[in-house]
């Protein structure tokens, strides 16, 4: 019980965390927002391991970080900025052509 606690309100704690709505979330992460809901919810589900992963690379930490009890020391580097995170969301909803133009630009500065 203890593990689906943790990570209900680490999910939550991301998602706030990044400035993240639900819905956008199930978009990042290709999972219905239904079953995001449900973990968020009283239900204390949790997702099986393919479905952690995804939820984790959408949300730019880890799976460990997710299902942490809080005891673990702190890992920052393992987390991007709020700032960061928005950066990524961005540019993977860009189409393949402009991600590219957007990388060209970075390049040269």
């Amino acid at each position: 019980m203890l593990l689906s606690m943790g990570f209900k309100e680490n999910l939550k704690s991301e998602l706030e965390y990044r400035g993240m709505l639900v819905k956008e979330l199930a978009e990042e992460s290709g999972i219905k927002k239904q079953t995001l809901d449900n973990y968020l919810s009283t239900h204390n589900s949790i997702p099986n391991a393919e479905i952690a992963v995804k939820i984790a690379h959408a949300l730019g930490t880890s799976v460990e970080r997710l299902f942490s009890d809080g005891t673990e020391s702190s890992d920052s580097g393992s987390s991007m900025s709020a700032d960061i995170a928005e950066l990524v969301r961005r540019y993977r909803r860009l189409p393949a052509e402009k991600q590219r133009v957007v990388l060209s630009l970075l390049r040269v500065m």
